[in-house]
């Protein structure tokens, strides 16, 4: 290590073994020297909350809290002292905030803003300061970078007025016992809060006009509010499994494995835990984040050869130096010699935006050896992990499903390569790996809801007449006039929030064809396959990554008399396909708290459906792939009510969403509702009770 008078320093590269490994001692062994000269004044050791000698002016943390035990998470009894708010906890925002921590850390930085933003810092307000980094990405880089930001005033504020947050102002509620330990709902719910969140800060911000030289993350702002206000969960760093968090969960930000407890580095790529050793305390690693920053190898499904932080190779404009045994380089040593589990989480490109991170957590691995290589004149560390057994596959399915898009290898079990025939821009594959059944019913693929001539679903309606693209804000776009003045998705099609009726702009509207109003009419985004499953029939899923919000697909079929449904007609009886939007459905939360952001109406985050009239839709006959999605108690889909116009004419369609992140290869699931008592009064097919299957805790035994 740098500093002191040597003793527990590195030799420098020509006088040494590099291929040996040393015993490094930690820094803090050091005894501290305090400058007691002549022409110095006495060194002050004031207690933490005073008395403080005159002439002395108390700084963070002796000004900030009283009455608290010290607590790396500052979340309890924070009863701030008159000089003035308690600033951010350092451990959670260290790594975003300030040049000196991005060093401390294990960076797996990457160039590209559209993932998780490394290698950037986030101010108060959000927004990114300095300059993305060139040139290859090195962990742990102690190389500082320019604020872009001039200095204000302290008591100044940058902050736009409708987007100034309320901190103390939070609805959403985590118990510290969730904090500390989780499970699989609180971590699912802090997941939902931090993206609806967001969302909705995302959504504010495309609505404003482009800044110069200011980097938007919405991610980090929404990250900043939630753990400012202790809104996290799995505190606590453990090795090993972490409670609510399994093997194949995926994530498109690298704050949500913060949130969690996955992984507590926002930036680095490397998180450890100090453990008391047979003689001293010493560092171990307890995960990492391999995203194509250094050169690993992770082509292996089970082996990963991890590189080593810090060092300088391939810079043209730095002096080449060796990696140094220290910081996440000595954790992981330390935990080869120990054999503790570390947890492995893998970034792969996202094939819906490749300039975008998706993180998997690929479970537990052990370190299995080191050494060093020489790349660039410069030694660095090579650590192999080899994966537990017994764990579920997730970075494996990866695999596979890669071979499949690159046809070099066959899908196991495929029937056809695409049932729609064409219909959709996206194949849709059908496969059956469990028996020999070859297809379900035959029906007719159409990818949307067909109306008949004499049905009348609305009153007649008028679209834009926007001959560009459609702005929001715009009084004289009568679609987005009709959503509140706001655009309900952002730039990259993701809905903001569950409506009681959004307002697309429709074919006939004159706007471009790419408007950011049409996400639900523009087809498959996601590679879906109908398959086969163990004991619920036909099922639907997908080969890609779905994050949440995501348009999926609509319900397609023949929108059918209600009337007739209700009286077991030809239609309504015996057809196992039919949506109908008056039963009662399982509510659930997926917007953003308006408490988190001020200025925010209540009104915003309702999600109460208003539909103009009820809708029975038949999928029996003519259908798309949301025919095959089966019920769930848990559903990670759900269904939102959309208006178009056509004709001059309005016509309802129901679109589904992703609820949260999807893996691949996940089955899609939505909530069938359960009849009402007067849709099933007279109607003996819809009184008949079917058992669920789908084993979710929450599972309440039937669907109607």
């Amino acid at each position: 290590m740098e500093g002191g008078s040597g003793f527990n320093s590195v030799p420098p590269s020509n006088s040494f073994d590099k291929s040996r490994v040393l015993d490094v001692k930690p820094l803090r062994r050091l005894k501290p020297v305090f400058p007691n000269g002549p022409q110095t004044p006495p060194f002050v050791c004031a207690s933490p909350h005073g008395p403080f000698p005159s002439q002395f002016t108390p700084f963070y943390p002796f000004c900030g809290l009283q009455g608290s035990q010290t607590s790396s998470d500052n979340q309890q009894n924070q009863t701030p002292m008159p000089m003035g708010p308690n600033p951010t906890p350092l451990r959670a925002f260290r790594s975003l905030q300030a040049a000196e921590f991005s060093g401390a850390f294990n960076g797996d930085t990457e160039p590209s803003t559209g993932g998780d933003g490394d290698g950037l810092r986030m101010n108060e307000d959000g927004y990114i300061e300095g300059q993305k980094r060139t040139g290859p990405n090195l962990r742990g880089s102690n190389s500082s970078q320019k604020k872009t930001r001039k200095n204000q005033d302290p008591g100044s504020s940058r902050r736009p007025a409708a987007t100034k947050m309320s901190l103390p102002t939070i609805v959403v509620t985590v118990s510290q016992s969730e904090r500390d330990d989780g499970n699989r709902e609180v971590v699912n719910h802090v997941l939902m809060t931090f993206d609806a969140l967001r969302r909705r800060l995302s959504q504010i911000e495309d609505a404003k006009e482009q800044t110069t030289g200011i980097i938007k993350r919405s991610d980090l702002k929404a990250s900043n509010i939630l753990m400012t206000s202790g809104f996290r969960t799995n505190m606590k760093k453990r090795i090993g499994a972490v409670p609510g968090v399994e093997v194949g969960d995926i994530f498109f930000f690298r704050m949500e494995l913060c949130l969690v407890g996955l992984h507590a580095q926002s930036m680095g790529g490397i998180d450890s835990l100090v453990v008391k050793g047979d003689l001293e305390e010493e560092p171990v690693a307890v995960s990492i984040v391999s995203s194509g920053g250094y050169d690993d190898d992770a082509e292996d499904r089970d082996v990963l050869i991890y590189s080593g932080q810090g060092g300088n190779f391939g810079k043209r404009d730095k002096q080449a130096a060796d990696q140094k045994l220290e910081r996440g380089n000595l954790a992981l040593e330390r935990s080869l010699r120990r054999g503790n589990d570390v947890r492995v989480i893998r970034g792969l490109k996202d094939v819906v935006s490749p300039s975008s991170k998706v993180y998997v957590y690929d479970g537990l691995y052990k370190i299995q050896e080191s050494w060093i290589e020489s790349k660039s004149g410069c030694n660095i560390f090579k650590y192999k992990f080899v994966r537990m057994p017994g764990q579920p596959d997730a970075f494996a399915v990866w695999k596979s499903i890669q071979k499949w898009k690159e046809g070099f290898s066959s899908r196991v079990g495929l029937i056809l390569p695409d049932l729609t025939s064409g219909a959709e821009s996206t194949p849709v594959s059908l496969v059956n790996d469990i028996d020999e059944e070859k297809g379900p019913a035959y029906f007719t693929y159409f990818p949307t809801l067909k109306y008949s001539k004499s049905f009348n679903l609305a009153q007649p309606s008028f679209g834009c007449n926007c001959h560009n693209a459609c702005q929001p804000g715009d009084s004289n776009c009568s679609c987005v006039t009709k959503n509140g003045g706001k655009f309900p998705y952002t730039t990259n099609g993701i809905l903001v929030s569950r409506k009681p009726l959004i307002y697309e702009c429709g074919p006939t509207c004159p706007c471009f064809p790419n408007c950011k109003n049409r996400v639900s009419q523009t087809g498959l985004k996601v590679h879906l396959e109908v398959f086969k499953t163990v004991d619920k029939g036909w099922g639907l899923r997908s080969w890609d990554p779905i994050r949440c919000g995501t348009f999926i697909c609509e319900y397609a079929g023949e929108a059918i008399d209600k009337g007739k449904a209700k009286q077991g007609g030809e239609e309504g009886e015996n057809d196992e396909y039919v949506f109908d939007t008056s039963r009662i459905y399982g509510s659930f939360k997926w917007n953003y708290e308006s408490g988190l952001l001020e200025g925010e109406s209540s009104n915003e985050s309702n999600e109460e459906y208003k539909l103009p009239s009820d809708l029975v839709i038949s999928a029996k006959n003519v259908g798309n792939v949301a025919r095959f999605m089966n019920h769930s108690c848990s559903p990670n889909v759900f269904w939102q009510p959309v208006l178009y116009e056509h004709n001059s004419q309005s016509f309802l369609h129901i679109a589904f969403f992703a609820i949260r992140h999807i893996p691949p290869m996940t089955e899609l699931t939505f909530d069938y509702g359960i009849a009402g008592s007067d849709e099933v009064e007279g109607n003996s097919a819809l009184n008949r009770k079917k058992k669920c299957l789908c084993g979710s805790s929450n599972c309440r035994g039937y669907f109607a």
